[in-house]
């Protein structure tokens, strides 16, 4: 149950694929603008580097730090929205990313939490999270999305 001055979105996935491959696709900027609606994440993948996630024009969308990288297992990020004023000033959220086998697939768990009350930026995340991870599923295990930047831009 969330605390009051707590937000929360978690979502688990499964996908047929190896830990290995959902990992490489995580973080593979190639394979992210496929099934992220053209966005990518560029860093150096190594704990405390800095992260900025890019719109397909090269603008910023969100950025971060990341705080513990255990591949093809976990990931742990700081993350801020940038593009948005109001959900900028809302500060840093922390982004748990786990990936474990699960019989001949993979349990893929998304956790984002703010220490704040009914936080916009986990109410946005929320609505974001589903249509990325359900691109991600059908990506690794069909090679095409199921959602495309048009669809995206009218949601």
């Amino acid at each position: 149950m969330n605390q009051s001055n707590e937000s929360t979105f978690a979502y688990v996935s499964f996908i047929r694929a190896t830990p290995e491959k959902v990992w490489s696709a995580l973080t593979d900027p190639n394979q992210m603008k496929e099934y992220w609606f053209g966005m990518h994440l560029e860093t150096e993948w190594k704990v405390d580097a800095k992260w900025q996630m890019l719109f397909p024009d090269g603008r910023i969308a969100d950025t971060g730090e990341i705080l513990e990288l255990d591949p093809p297992r976990r990931m742990r990020l700081k993350w801020r929205n940038e593009f948005k004023p109001e959900l900028k000033a809302e500060g840093f959220a922390l982004c748990t990313i786990e990936v474990e086998p699960y019989g001949e697939s993979v349990r893929l768990s998304i956790m984002h939490t703010m220490e704040r009350a009914d936080s916009q930026f986990i109410k946005a995340v929320s609505g974001g999270w589903p249509k990325v991870l359900s691109n991600l599923k059908s990506f690794l295990e069909t090679g095409r999305v199921v959602l495309t930047e048009t669809d995206h831009s009218h949601a």
